[in-house]
This record gives structure tokens, C-alpha cells and sequence, in this order.
């Protein structure tokens, strides 16, 4: 009897081609060594990644789980920062900037706040 269970793509998984760099070329001019008006076009165009963003920095989806309290406190500033007039594009640039600032902070060793409230948690 054959397996009538339905297999779904895994959309994180990096083995899988990109439909738009495979429909349209890549995006990098290094990979493409044709000229004409054709590789004009793609030389300005941007992958996915750097268009969702609105910048020339090549990004990746993540998958995390993260407490409901911590998401909740994360929605809440995000919003609160929008109304005061910050200037933070969306959630996943403020995010990275609060994940930057993290790791900074990480790498202090001995000095570190994050490493520090780990220890006593």
C-alpha cells in the first residue's frame, strides 16, 4: 500500500533552489558574464532577502521558539517605540539590532551582563 501522507517542503531548508533566482538568473554580476541590456537589468536586481528588507544586506529566515511572556514584552516595546517616533523600520531590524547589541555584550566574557544573569538564573 503506497503512503498517502503528503510531503511538504521544508521552506528553511538551504538545498532548495530559489524560485525567482531560478526563473529570472542570479543575482550576483559575478556569476553572469553576458552583456547587453539583459545583465544591465539583473546587475541593479536584488535577491528575496535583500528586497523584503528594503537593503543591499543578504538576510535569512529564522526559526525560533521564544516564551510567550518574552514575545508578548517584544510586541509591546516594538509598538511603543513606533508611537514615540523611533526610528525602527519593523520587528525584524529592531530584533536584530537588540540580538547585536546581545552578543556585543556576550563578548565582554567576565564583564558580560547576559553571562552574568545566566549564572544566577
Amino acid at each position: 500500500m503506497a503512503d498517502s501522507r503528503k510531503i511538504t517542503p521544508d521552506f528553511f531548508e538551504d538545498s532548495e533552489p530559489d524560485p525567482v533566482e531560478t526563473a529570472t538568473g542570479p543575482a550576483d554580476n559575478s556569476q553572469n558574464q553576458t552583456s547587453g541590456p539583459a545583465a544591465s537589468a539583473r546587475a541593479g536586481r536584488l535577491t528575496n532577502s535583500q528586497a523584503a528588507t528594503g537593503s543591499g544586506v543578504t538576510k535569512k529566515k529564522a526559526g525560533f521558539y521564544l516564551s510567550a511572556d518574552i514575545l508578548n514584552r517584544f510586541n509591546l516595546k516594538f509598538y511603543e517605540l513606533k508611537l514615540s517616533g523611533a526610528p525602527i523600520d519593523n520587528k525584524s531590524n529592531l530584533l536584530e539590532l537588540m540580538l547585536g547589541f546581545a552578543l556585543d555584550d556576550m563578548d565582554k566574557g567576565e564583564d558580560s551582563r547576559i553571562l552574568h544573569k545566566s549564572k544566577m538564573a
